[in-house]
């Protein structure tokens, strides 16, 4: 599968382009491509791209983490429903615009986008709330981003009704399709527009867009969730850095509709030896100024264990030495990076009038 491209390249735009600059480059190209009136084979797959760049960059928030993360952080974070969820206002003014005065209900409208980036068997769907997000924050050690670290982590938060095991009907009952809708969840709705009847599709009011009622609602819940507690167990792996880390569906949950996410906030702690640059390490090593002239051994600490470390004769002060294999692993791959040791030479304040004649007569030697 061929990666995505920057959406500021989809749709046309620099990354500081404004909401109305970037939703008139989105006009254009819905014009150009929309399967209705683009014939072209690939013209689908355009009309696709552009759509989801635009749902992006015509929200705020997901904008903003796209500009700071790119697609990892969009994609770590919404499914590709959830990059379309709000953005239906957005959708409706360009093509309302393009479309309206036409009369083509196939072409106007945000269900119309949906159906045609995703077939019409998943917008049914769409209307569904979703719960909000629940925060964790953590610290973590460069030792913790060496190995991984594993978190137990008990989460106050709705689950379902042991009662009624999240149906929301009183033990021995069930619920029944609603009238009004059949069992969608949605109904169409016909407004009419000069001489053009527009058809919209919105959730059902009497079910609550949930396709069925509960005739008899169990006594211990509310719509099947009561505050409780869920157990947590999961590794933040090796080479973590600092960053939101997404856990899908481990937030808030709501009745009949979508848990929200648990976004783990991670820190990673300063050390009091090392300083980190991605997947090195690096750190000073003292020796005395006979040392660096003549040369020695040296116990080089790691994050693992100590090492060996041989000083050649003659080296400079603050030279780099480099102990290979050493430093933090990358996430989700074999390679480690290295760790750097600065020779720091360190010259005596206060010598003796014996030690100060020696030295005058390596001086004079030379």
């Amino acid at each position: 599968m061929s990666a995505k491209r920057d959406y500021y390249e989809v749709i046309g735009v620099s990354k500081s382009a404004s909401v109305d600059e970037i939703k008139s480059q989105y006009r254009k190209l819905a014009l150009k491509f929309h399967p209705d009136r683009n014939k072209s084979p690939d013209a689908q797959e355009h009309f696709k791209e552009i759509s989801e760049a635009y749902a992006v960059l015509s929200d705020t928030s997901k904008r903003q983490l796209y500009d700071q993360h790119g697609h990892a952080g969009v994609d770590g974070r919404y499914s590709t429903e959830d990059i379309f969820r709000g953005a239906g206002g957005n959708f409706n003014d360009v093509f309302n615009d393009l479309f309206g005065g036409q009369g083509r209900r196939s072409s106007g409208g945000f269900e119309s986008i949906f159906e045609n980036l995703f077939g019409g068997g998943r917008f049914g769907n769409f209307g569904r709330q979703k719960g909000s997000d629940m925060l964790y924050e953590t610290s973590v050690t460069l030792e913790d981003v060496l190995h991984g670290k594993q978190i137990e982590l008990d989460l106050q938060k709705h689950v379902d009704c042991p009662d009624c095991n999240g149906t929301g009907c009183q033990p021995g009952t069930s619920k029944s399709n609603c009238s009004d809708c059949n069992g969608q969840g949605q109904v169409r709705v016909g407004r009419k527009m000069g001489f053009s009847t527009f058809v919209t599709v919105q959730p059902c009011g009497k079910c609550r867009g949930e396709g069925q009622i509960v005739e008899k609602p169990c006594k211990k819940c509310i719509r099947g969730k009561v505050k409780g507690t869920k157990h947590l167990s999961f590794q933040l792996p090796a080479g973590i850095d600092n960053g939101d880390y997404v856990m899908h569906e481990e937030g808030e949950s709501i009745p009949n509709g979508e848990s929200g996410d648990l976004i783990v906030r991670v820190r990673v702690e300063e050390h009091p030896q090392f300083r980190r640059d991605g997947i090195d390490i690096y750190c000073d090593a003292n020796i005395s100024m006979v040392d660096a002239t003549l040369g020695t051994e040296i116990q080089v600490k790691t994050l693992e264990e100590m090492k060996k470390l041989k000083i050649e004769s003659g080296i400079q002060p603050n030279s780099i030495l480099k102990l290979k294999g050493k430093g933090l692993p990358r996430q989700n791959s074999g390679r480690r990076g290295d760790q750097y040791v600065r020779v720091v030479v360190e010259i005596p304040k206060k010598i003796s009038k014996d030690q100060k004649n020696l030295l005058n007569q390596f001086e004079e030697s030379d």
